[in-house]
């Protein structure tokens, strides 16, 4: 398996080189190896499939990128003697002095494959082994908080990952791994198979210590029986003390080895001055366990290992049954997002071909910000959102503009690159070999198939995606044609046709023969991996409702400890030999782990099952917000509406189009005008242009010279040397150049053609007067009428809603009369049409100054002021949509219905959420008076505990079938 395609012969002569020099196989016999399918430097298990590094004349298997450049480091410096010199592989042995293992991870080689960049900041995605509470997240977020730079850092208990927000130019991402390391937590790159095998490891581990607490528990309880039966028979002294003894052994592994967590984590909290949830645990353990100790040496008092070790193993069960199910619900997160392919082959490299598109992309980008700014300027002081979420107006992710900005310009060049591709191939495979031997590197530069890390690729090079494979990253087809599924991305499940020079999206599936492709982004700045971000960032963020949560456990913990030290001092006084077992069953029972598991299980299932139904969450106040709305406000066009017009009638204007040629029928006159509009639109990506080429798929196109798109307007060209113009009637007409009586306007009848829009064609006419040529003429030749069908499931989506409770409206800018009959047939309570901007601001301002609390659904683009304005919003988004989308949700797969079914998902996440805090308050309120006053043995407060936390990550689970 080759690692890296770069430098393959440099490799080869110093692997040839290495392997001569370790050829004595008296050195190599001294080489401790790992076990089959570990980690050649740490001993850990290597994922599938593994990291390699060349040490010692052959292919070590690695766990992670970490160990990866660690070892290449040591080999690079000459140091392979390491290897040879150690006597155990050990995570923690020490390194050559010269290295150090997480400095590693500033390399830019490495970086550059889990950190990225928004908005002048870095973010990393990072794995977090040993989270047991919301407490452990608290003390990481409020650790790197601390750290100059930072300027955010979010942790999931639940998925076990965190998200960090920097300044790369103040900290390095050694030292933040540093410091989680330094307070008892393992964080390394994520990455979605060494992830899985990190949690598989810890499931491994904590089963293991369960089964040995399981094993001592039931030996320390059988001994501990007789002791309590041998007070009642008068058991001799010696007898009594030998089975003491023999508790003692069998709990020992017990407390320091399946104990050994809870000690680990608390003293770690104890370091960096808080507290978490193993803290009392561990206070109550160590008390039971050294008392026990104390009775047994002196021959006093009693003896409670069965306590302890049935404590430790009551607490595992009940940890090991939440971890378990915590992992189920964070799978179905990873079920979205596929591993992309480790291997890709990779055919040549044509970097300048790329860069010129990525220029052309990055001009069409700066007038699209250009716009969407002057857009955005013009009402800002409309936009004055107030609202305790943080505000959703700026794109999520820094990411390639390839999608957005494609037009006929970038086709253009697009399609001249996957010419030039194949005329290439062509001629060198048609070439007589007599003319490849002058310029062998030619036919190599295109024969020779490299298989390299998906992570290795560079934009610019030229890959082959084989015949069922997922589709790495974004990129150009330049194949004749090529058949592609987009099913994880939209969720339809058609099939599209790809032509010479379209873009690909990366995340789609190739279901016909293989293709080439030009990449034009990194893996992970495709839109498969803006998903995985997207759903990330909104599990990472916490709402209000789950900062509270975790601010309540702590104050619980704390409040905790000082009663279990007024319970001592009471229990002292009024009877000493119950002083510690009664403090023991305070710290236990009324431990808050059911209060900060609560929320977080609740969120992170019901996150997961609205992705399910294709509603993906991007902030994290979103599902809380959706819980409270009032109103929902829809955009018509793309939202409502499919936003694919389609034809429905061309209407000549009389006494115009008859003079410009032979008699004609009706028929003809609307397949030549049609003809003209759509060779017009040849290249054009707006959906009228779509419905225009579809309508006239049979028919000869004219040639178009001299092709203008005009931002607003429309497009102008010139055939057989008349210049036409086809757009919205005063570009057509040019009324801002010409003031036009309304008597020489074409009428325009939506009404009357049940139509959702119209544009213009017109043509310049032949004036020689002066002043005609200083104000040329157009003349309207024909309307064309065109209608976006109501989505299938919105008249039933919108009659849910009302069935809630929650009032709908539409908010849109088309004009037409027919926007406010489609929402009279929809049902919707109120509908507003010609709106602008600043008009559709207005609305939501003074629905929530009356009160209301607006879910404002749109396209996610043109809407992003009112998006921003409302409390909540969501957008309905394509493949080619995504890195544009500004709102606080997506949905993926254009079902409208989702945002019903995102509301019932809610409500029912609110209800459960309450539901955990009234059992976990109930429950802790009410075993405390017991507790402090003795009638709780220790093992049952365990077992209370456990099965309080149990209870809440069942009743969280519920929301898997919402």
């Amino acid at each position: 398996m080759t690692v890296s395609s770069s430098s393959s012969n440099t490799s080869s002569s110093l692997a040839s080189t290495k392997t001569e020099r370790h050829q004595d196989s008296s050195i190599v016999e001294g080489l401790v190896l790992p076990l089959a399918g570990h980690c050649f430097h740490c001993g850990d298990p290597v994922p599938q499939p593994p990291f390699h590094t060349e040490i010692l004349g052959a292919s070590r298997e690695m766990c992670c990128m970490g160990c990866q450049l660690a070892s290449q480091s040591i080999v690079e410096a000459g140091l392979e003697q390491y290897y040879l010199d150690r006597s155990e592989i050990n995570r923690t042995a020490s390194l050559p002095t010269q290295l150090t293992r997480l400095e590693a991870y500033d390399h830019d080689e490495i970086k550059s494959q889990f950190v990225y960049a928004q908005e002048g900041m870095s973010v990393a995605e990072l794995s977090v082994n040993n989270l047991r509470c919301a407490a452990c997240t608290w003390l990481i977020e409020s650790r790197l908080d601390e750290l100059e730079g930072i300027n955010k850092c979010q942790v999931n208990l639940t998925n076990q990952r965190m998200r960090v927000i920097w300044d790369e130019s103040k900290l390095p991402i050694s030292r933040i791994l540093s410091v989680i390391n330094e307070i008892g937590y393992d964080a390394k790159p994520y990455r979605q198979d060494t992830h899985e095998a990190m949690l598989a490891r810890h499931n491994n581990q904590m089963l293991l210590r369960l089964g040995i607490a399981a094993l001592g528990s039931m030996q320390a309880m059988m001994y501990s029986v007789a002791i309590y039966l041998g007070d009642y028979s008068d058991m001799l002294i010696f007898q009594r003390d030998f089975l003491r003894w023999v508790s003692l052994f069998v709990s020992t592994p017990v407390f320091f080895y399946a104990g050994i967590p809870f000690f680990t984590s608390a003293w770690s909290a104890i370091r960096a001055r808080q507290v978490n949830m193993d803290v009392p645990v561990s206070i109550a353990l160590i008390v039971t366990f050294f008392a026990s100790l104390y009775a047994t040496l002196t021959g006093q008092g009693q003896t409670y290992f069965d306590s302890v070790s049935m404590f430790i193993f009551f607490l595992l069960a009940g940890r090991y049954i939440e971890h378990n199910a915590r992992l189920k619900a964070a799978t179905m997160a990873n079920d979205l997002v596929v591993v992309e392919p480790v291997l890709v082959q990779k055919i040549s490299e044509d970097k300048p071909a790329a860069e010129r598109v990525l220029q052309q992309l990055q001009q069409n980008a700066l007038k699209q910000n250009k716009y969407h700014q002057d857009q955005q300027d013009s009402i800002n002081h409309a936009v004055n959102h107030t609202g305790t979420q943080e505000p959703s107006n700026t794109p999520p992710e820094s990411l390639p503009n390839f999608m957005q900005s494609m037009d006929a310009n970038v086709h253009q060049i697009t399609t001249h690159i996957a010419q030039d591709w194949q005329k290439k191939r062509s001629l060198i495979s048609d070439a007589p070999t007599s003319q490849l031997s002058v310029d062998p590197s030619a036919e190599a530069s295109l024969d020779e198939r490299q298989m390299v890390t998906a992570h290795s690729l560079q934009v610019g090079d030229i890959i082959m995606v084989d015949a069922g494979s997922e589709i790495i990253s974004d990129g150009i087809l330049l194949s004749p044609t090529a058949t592609v599924s987009q099913s994880l991305l939209t969720g339809e499940g058609d099939l599209i046709a790809k032509a010479q020079g379209d873009y690909i999206v990366g995340g789609a599936q190739n279901d016909s023969q293989p293709f080439e492709m030009l990449v034009t982004a990194l893996p992970e700045d495709s839109q498969i991996g803006l998903i995985d971000r997207l759903m990330n960032r909104a599990m990472s963020e916490k709402p209000k409702l789950a900062q509270q949560a975790d601010k309540l456990a702590r104050w619980f913990v704390a409040r905790v400890l000082v009663l279990s030290v007024l319970v001592f001092i009471g229990w002292y006084i009024v009877d000493p030999s119950q002083a510690i077992w009664a403090t023991v069953a305070v710290l236990v029972a009324t431990c808050p782990c059911a209060l900060s598991l609560a929320t977080p299980i609740a969120l992170t299932v019901s996150t997961n099952r609205l992705a399910s139904y294709g509603f993906l969450t991007t902030r994290g106040h979103t599902l809380q917000t959706l819980a409270e709305i009032t109103h929902v406000a829809f955009d018509k066009t793309g939202t409502l509406t499919y936003g694919k017009p389609n034809l429905l009638n061309i209407e000549p204007i009389e006494d115009t189009y008859q003079d410009k040629g032979d008699s004609l029928s009706l028929a003809e006159q609307k397949d030549r005008l049609l003809a003209i509009a759509a060779a017009l639109e040849v290249g054009s990506r707006h959906p009228i242009a779509h419905a225009l080429l579809t309508a006239a798929y049979q028919l000869h196109l004219p040639t178009t010279q001299n092709l203008h798109h005009h931002p607003a307007g429309g497009v102008e060209a010139t055939i057989d040397g008349v210049t036409y113009r086809i757009g919205h009637v005063d570009f057509a007409l040019d009324k801002a150049n010409n003031g036009l009586a309304a008597s020489s306007q074409p009428i325009i009848d939506l009404e009357s053609q049940r139509a959702s829009s119209a544009v213009v064609l017109s043509c310049l006419l032949n004036n020689t007067t002066d002043k005609a040529k200083d104000s040329p003429s157009w003349q309207a030749l024909a309307c064309f009428y065109f209608n976006d069908k109501v989505r299938d499931s919105a008249k039933s989506m919108l009659d849910t809603l009302k069935q809630m409770g929650i009032e709908s409206m539409m908010l849109t800018g088309d004009p037409s009369p027919q926007a406010l009959v489609m929402a009279d047939n929809l049902g919707m309570q109120s509908a507003y049409n010609g709106l602008s901007p600043t008009d559709k601001v207005n609305h939501i301002q003074k629905i929530q100054a009356d009160g209301g609390i607006v879910l404002m659904v749109g396209d996610g683009i043109n809407d992003a002021p009112v998006l921003a304005a409302a409390d909540v919003s969501t957008s309905i988004a394509g493949a080619a949509d995504l890195a544009q989308v500004s709102s606080d949700s997506i949905i993926l797969n254009g079902q409208i219905d989702a945002i019903s079914a995102a509301k019932r998902i809610a409500d029912k996440t609110e209800r459960i959420i309450k539901q955990n805090f009234r059992w976990a308050l109930a429950y802790n309120g009410s075993v405390l008076i017991p507790a402090a006053l003795g009638y709780v043995p220790p093992w049952l407060a365990a077992i209370g505990m456990s099965l309080s936390s149990l209870l809440v990550v069942l009743n969280a689970l519920r929301l898997k079938r919402a």
